[in-house]
């Protein structure tokens, strides 16, 4: 039981140690506006880090949309962005992802648009449907303005 414990508690630790890094990094002084960090709809979108944390606020899940963590194989996947209609300003809760075959089969079984990534929650919930990732769980919830990256 306590290695079980030990495992799962392990787990959500490495887990939250990759979404965390790169805040990290900017609240220890190289701040700023990221590069590439999520898709949504298949854009890529940047940000800026920033040093909060809503986990124990009590919030609903459904003030939040989700950015699942891709643990540094790709920029993560966001479900929504300023200018959709269910877009919740900023507030993410972001989930980890799990590849038991391999990132590599993940992307065979969702990547519908062929370009080599996922990078919408429509090919990333394909790549789930067939059991090539699992989402893991809740990580992290936090603030952050979702800047999009043109041309």
């Amino acid at each position: 039981m306590l290695t079980r414990i030990s495992r799962t508690a392990l787990t959500a630790a490495a887990a939250a140690a990759l979404v965390l890094a790169p805040a990290a990094a900017h609240a220890a002084g190289s701040g700023g506006v990221t590069g590439p960090a999520f898709y949504v709809d298949g854009d890529l979108y940047r940000t800026v880090a920033t040093p909060n944390d809503l986990s124990s606020t009590g919030a609903p899940s459904h003030a939040f949309d989700v950015i699942y963590a891709f643990g540094g194989e790709q920029p993560n996947v966001a479900t929504a962005a300023p200018g959709d209609t269910d877009y919740n300003g900023g507030r993410w809760m972001v989930h980890a992802l799990a590849f038991p075959m391999g990132y590599a089969a993940a992307v065979a079984a969702g990547d519908t648009d062929g370009d080599g990534v996922i990078d919408s929650d429509a090919e990333l919930m394909s790549a789930i449907a067939a059991g090539a990732a699992v989402d893991t769980g809740v990580v992290r919830s936090f603030t952050c303005p979702v800047i999009p990256l043109h041309g």
